[in-house]
């Protein structure tokens, strides 16, 4: 690959100071040249920012290379309705605020309104001029804090915090359902064309069947999409046409975001979980989303027998941007001739379902397992929400 934009990768790369050792065009023959020290750098890059590791410049790399472009005191920050500004430096801001107890949302690097608010607070408490703008009078005045504060982050124990005031398990939760084609995620180019719309049929099923057993025990699913869907019993089924409209007003819901996989091997086949967090296991954002993720992935495994592939944190947009935990399923590979039998099958996908229910009750009920996992019968739940 030879390209003008090649140039520009390098420059990006350099500033976002990940693997910038051979990559100046002053070091390298032809700087347009999309070569193997590129391609190392931009892996690095991938690995670091808890992306998928393929060498490609695609979209979620895009805009992880674009905030990483900026550090705090490079730019004034302020909220813009219309258009927030979005970076690294606004994600640190949003970590002291935090650490201060001034801000109260995910750090997600997106200078929201709460951020804005969290500002404003902070420079009335410092004696600045309440105007809600990230300038270098505010960096300076802050820096000036000196504050011990454990490497808990405050929003990590508010996360868990909400948990433990769940009193009603499950009764009157808001669990929002994304199916695949409600996501905004591409296919992997290497998917046949047939697998989009198979991939929409399947977890638009399987989120359907879930929103139905939620229902059933008092919970207040929603599923995201335009269509207009019915429970087996006529009712209409509570839907939004988007995820932020569905999440507006609902900052302790869960979000479960549906998919299947696809790879060149006929061999790829199992389950896996996601959640926000950094690749290397070091920190977790989401203390929520890391443990529905985890309750998910076992009740799946147990009750499906499909391959374990594990509970991963990733830095992906679709689990970051949202004041609600999310968490990404993965219901197997539609490239595996076993899966895709399975996948198939309503009787697996409402396993499936089931996995999920069962997952959510225990999470949220908080008590010492005493049955166990993949054993729960709906008729268990059922009796713990008639009691």
């Amino acid at each position: 690959m030879t390209d003008r934009r090649v140039v520009g990768l390098r420059d990006r790369l350099i500033r976002a100071c990940e693997g910038a050792a051979g990559l100046s065009p002053d070091t390298v023959t032809d700087p347009s040249h999309f070569d193997e020290a590129l391609d190392g750098a931009l892996r690095t890059f991938q690995q670091n920012k808890g992306l998928i590791v393929d060498g490609v410049l695609g979209p979620e790399t895009e805009t992880a290379l674009t905030q990483a472009q900026y550090t705090l005191g490079d730019r004034p920050l302020y909220f813009d309705a219309e258009h927030p500004l979005r970076g690294e430096d606004v994600e640190r801001i949003q970590a002291n605020l935090s650490r201060l107890g001034f801000y109260y949302g995910h750090l997600n690097g997106v200078f929201c309104r709460k951020t804005h608010y969290a500002v404003v607070e902070l420079q009335e408490n410092l004696g600045l001029e309440p105007n809600g703008v990230v300038d270098l009078d505010t960096i300076a005045a802050l820096a000036r804090i000196n504050k011990n504060i454990t490497s808990s982050k405050a929003y990590s124990l508010r996360d868990y915090a909400r948990l433990e005031q769940a009193t009603n398990a499950l009764k009157q939760r808001v669990i929002i359902l994304l199916p695949w084609a409600s996501s905004g995620q591409a296919v992997s180019p290497s998917a046949p064309e047939q697998f989009t719309g198979d991939q929409e049929r399947i977890t638009t099923d399987v989120a359907l069947r879930t929103y139905e057993l939620l229902n059933n025990v008092g919970a207040s699913p929603i599923v995201v999409g335009t269509e207009n869907y019915t429970t087996k019993a006529g009712e209409p089924v509570r839907t939004a046409e988007t995820k932020a409209i569905a999440t507006d007003g609902h900052s302790d819901a869960l979000v479960l975001t549906l998919h299947c996989d696809w790879n060149t091997s006929g061999s790829a086949n199992g389950v896996a979980t996601y959640y926000w967090g950094n690749q290397d296991g070091t920190e977790t954002y989401s203390p929520i989303g890391e443990m529905a993720a985890r309750y998910i992935l076992k009740e799946l495994v147990s009750r499906t027998g499909a391959q374990d592939l594990g509970c991963h944190a990733r830095q992906w947009e679709l689990l970051r941007y949202s004041d609600a935990p999310t968490v990404w399923v993965d219901l197997g590979y539609l490239s595996s001739s076993s899966d895709s039998g399975q996948l198939e099958d309503p009787e697996h996908r409402e396993r499936l379902a089931e996995s999920i229910l069962c997952a959510l009750q225990r999470m949220f009920v908080q008590s010492n397992d005493t049955v166990a996992t993949g054993t729960m019968s709906l008729s268990d739940i059922e009796a713990y929400y008639n009691k």
